[in-house]
């Protein structure tokens, strides 16, 4: 099985899909930053990481991205 082959399985069990239809744009977005953060600390907790450990990476990266979030940049 070649890495990419494995890396694909692994993504299987870690990403969670959410459903398209039948909801709004803010709504959709907002859902796959819900999969997504869980999905990310069922990972890290199958790791090995502590909750508090879980707890301080994801508040450290949602406040990076806030904090330099530019709404007049034209990157998506």
């Amino acid at each position: 099985m070649s890495k990419k082959s494995e890396d694909l399985s692994e993504h299987d069990v870690f990403v969670t899909e959410f459903p398209k239809e039948g909801f709004g744009i803010v709504d959709y977005l907002q859902g796959r930053v819900h999969f997504s953060i869980m999905d990310q600390m069922k990972l890290m907790h199958k790791s090995g990481m502590s909750p508090v450990q879980i707890k301080e990476t994801i508040l450290a990266s949602v406040t990076e991205i806030i904090e330099n979030f530019e709404p007049e940049s034209k990157s998506p």
